[in-house]
């Protein structure tokens, strides 16, 4: 029997461009999965199109709390209406009760619009920079997940895996073994709560346009877990791009090699559901 993985693409309305690259992916099964950042003005329009892949991709929501506007007034955390950075986030989160009421209404903003847009819940949810696992983040995510969506439902990224794995596949080793670590306890949280979490990670990228991305999507297949899934960052590049995010070469030679990947033999691409 084959192995199954999920294979997710961040960012989904981030900018048209990434979002066009990932429908076209979507729309020839190269991914089974994409979050979207429902934060951006984008997701409105875009959200229609991204519903014609319910049944057949997982749908979910990419919590963004690093990248431009929030949806609502934080006046501690964006007094200037645009987001921290992830250090100033991860410092106020811990730090101050008013950023985490604030990070609690942001979240709930957000869920609010996705299931505005698609018409109904996500199927996951992930965060953007991994802010979905940082104290004073986690809790909120858990307690809206277990609050708005029955037991079981919905499932959690879960971006761990153990220090073996990672330093068998040889990418971004360093990179992947702090978020791991960031991450720590969040399975154990989640399934108190009902909430299920994929099982192994991997796609922790250094976003090296020198990298041949075609082998690192196969090395990301190395040691996989008993329900593993795979992130990427596909994109065309726009004018827009280049205002919001730092990954910006890497994003078109990712998706030329999404476009090209076939799973080595004895894996599939598949939605979450499937891999139990």
């Amino acid at each position: 029997m084959a192995t199954r993985f999920v294979l997710c693409a961040d960012d989904f309305a981030l900018t048209r461009g990434v979002s066009r690259s990932i429908l076209e992916l979507l729309a020839l099964g190269k991914l089974s999965a994409t979050g979207a950042m429902t934060n951006r003005p984008h997701w409105k329009s875009l959200a229609g199109e991204l519903s014609a892949f319910s049944g057949r991709a997982d749908l979910g929501l990419h919590l963004n709390l690093t990248c431009a506007a929030p949806l609502g007034a934080m006046a501690r955390l964006a007094p200037g209406g645009t987001f921290p950075k992830l250090g100033e986030l991860a410092r106020a989160a811990g730090a101050s009760s008013a950023a985490r009421a604030e990070i609690e209404a942001e979240i709930a903003r957000q869920l609010d619009a996705f299931e505005e847009g698609l018409g109904r819940a996500p199927d996951f949810v992930d965060g953007h920079q991994h802010v979905h696992v940082l104290p004073g983040v986690r809790g909120a995510v858990l307690r809206a997940i277990q609050r708005r969506y029955p037991e079981g439902t919905i499932y959690l990224r879960d971006p761990a895996d153990s220090a073996s794995a990672i330093r068998q596949r040889g990418v971004a080793v360093g990179k992947a073994l702090v978020i791991a670590g960031l991450a720590f306890g969040l399975r154990p949280q989640a399934l108190r709560r009902g909430i299920r979490v994929n099982r192994g990670f991997s796609g922790v990228s250094p976003f090296d346009p020198a990298r041949d991305f075609t082998a690192d999507l196969r090395r990301f297949l190395i040691a996989p877990g008993p329900a593993h899934l795979v992130m990427c960052h596909p994109g065309h590049v726009d004018d827009e791009l280049a205002t919001l995010d730092p990954v910006i070469a890497t994003r078109p030679l990712e998706h030329a090699a999404l476009m090209a990947f076939v799973p080595p033999r004895g894996f599939e691409i598949a939605r979450f559901s499937a891999l139990f």
